[in-house]
């Protein structure tokens, strides 16, 4: 089973887990709530994780196990989940797959320890329990509703000042941001009579009671020395509201950033580049803006300068539905269902999910600069990883730009399933699909593989010395 090899070498995480035997009930259970609760997921029982290995399972026991499984889930998790489970045969060898698709009724919990102590999220590879915040970000998503949306009934409307945010309205969209306009954009509510602010529009204001509310609801910028987080060059924490936010911090990357200057061939003009791609780092910072979850407390925004490296950390995971490794699709989930459309209303973002096909677009112009994203915690986190200019060398790794173990990789990739395609190749071992187009193209230069029919029905060979 060729796509079975290729899940393989996963990494295990936030939709996958492998046991070599049969959990516990209890584990079993707590990975189905954790999945339910999030992405979904699988769990694929005969497979050690360390190393990662096909140890199977005795024909006899298949039986018994499946029912084991189907029964610890349906007994102990509620609402109710219903698992698919089948038998795959790998080598010879069986094993036991569940399946466990995203729930539409949650939170889901542990039954017997209820929804305040039993209802678990994946983080990583680890189920955590999850804290009262996230239960209500949960029953939210159950409802259908955002953060963003809810009514804040500490200020009427009335009470409340937006006047920075109706001017910044003003200027981009030559429009007046009257009741009408509020209501239209769901930034005002009505109850019992008064007219109250959203959260979304206490964070779109310069009202002190944003800061009182909100305080995390900021980005800190840093330029640190070297490679590490050890020693400050320069921070600035950028604590207005929220739709001036990501330019402050753009301007905050330029400035600690650089440019390289060249006379083209045939021309007297200076040409001019920065040593990073600025409009997807800016197109980053905006979705962290506009995409963060405000509901978690004590988490801010993280826009982190090195020398070798941009980073941009976002409270709250990555929507499901977003896949990095698939920039060049549209794509577009806005957990904040009211500051997106505002965003796109003042032309500060594309609502049909053009953003990271923008990014992917100007990464392509600096194969000197890697993309990776991964979770971290209760955070995404976006890194542009300058890697050395392009150069010539040997394959073995005096490439500048693509280290050895990479270059080694794709080839061991190529060895496994010779009609690896570019996007599997980047989901398998989670590099840009640019980069992986690019040590592909090296390895073809330098005659190490060469490409064997066409596009979609090809194969690549490898030509070993002799």
């Amino acid at each position: 089973m060729k796509d079975f090899k290729e899940m393989l070498n996963q990494t295990e995480g936030r939709r996958i887990e492998f046991k070599a035997t049969l959990p516990s009930n209890s584990d079993i259970a707590k990975t189905a709530v954790a999945f339910a609760n999030d992405a979904g997921g699988e769990i694929y029982i005969g497979v050690s994780d360390n190393p990662r290995e096909v140890v199977g399972i005795e024909e006899d026991d298949l039986f018994r196990m499946e029912e084991q499984v189907s029964n610890a889930i349906y007994d102990r998790c509620y609402p109710a989940i219903l698992p698919e489970i089948s038998f795959i045969t790998v080598e010879d060898k069986h094993l036991i797959r569940v399946l466990i698709y995203r729930g539409n009724q949650p939170p889901y919990h542990l039954k017997a320890e209820g929804k305040r102590n039993g209802t678990y999220i994946r983080v990583g590879s680890s189920n955590r329990l999850a804290d009262e915040e996230i239960i209500l970000d949960l029953e939210r998503r159950r409802r259908n509703i955002s953060f963003d949306s809810e009514i804040f009934f500490e200020k009427t409307i009335s009470e409340l000042n937006i006047n920075s945010f109706k001017r910044l309205f003003k200027d981009k969209t030559q429009e007046d941001l009257d009741i009408p306009t509020l209501r239209k954009l769901n930034l005002v509510k009505e109850s019992q009579g008064s007219l109250y602010p959203t959260n979304a529009l206490i964070l779109l204001s310069d009202d002190p009671i944003r800061s009182e509310f909100f305080p995390n609801a900021k980005i800190e910028c840093a330029r640190f020395k070297g490679t590490t987080s050890e020693v400050f060059i320069d921070q600035k924490a950028i604590d207005m509201e929220v739709a001036e936010q990501s330019e402050a911090a753009y301007v905050f990357v330029l400035r600690h950033i650089n440019q390289s200057a060249w006379y083209e061939e045939g021309s007297i003009y200076t040409k001019r580049r920065w040593e990073y791609p600025i409009n997807a780092i800016r197109e980053v910072i905006r979705n962290a803006v506009v995409h963060r979850n405000y509901a978690l407390s004590g988490k801010d925004i993280k826009v982190a300068i090195y020398d070798d490296m941009v980073e941009v950390t976002s409270p709250g995971l990555l929507p499901p539905s977003i896949d990095y490794a698939m920039m060049e699709s549209r794509q577009s989930d806005a957990p904040n269902k009211v500051l997106a459309p505002v965003f796109k209303h003042l032309g500060m973002i594309d609502q049909w999910g053009n953003g990271l096909k923008l990014i992917s677009a100007e990464l392509k112009e600096y194969p000197n600069v890697e993309l990776k994203w991964k979770n971290v915690g209760m955070s995404f986190q976006v890194q542009f990883i300058f890697i050395g200019d392009e150069g010539k060398g040997d394959v073995k790794g005096d490439v500048k730009g693509d280290v050895k173990g990479d270059i080694e990789a794709v080839i061991l990739e190529i060895r496994k399933n010779s009609s690896v395609t570019i996007p599997q190749l980047s989901q398998i071992l989670n590099f840009s699909s640019s980069k992986c187009d690019r040590i592909l193209a090296k390895l073809r230069e330098r005659g190490v593989i060469t490409r064997q029919g066409g596009r979609k029905n090809g194969y690549w060979v490898i030509n070993d010395p002799e």
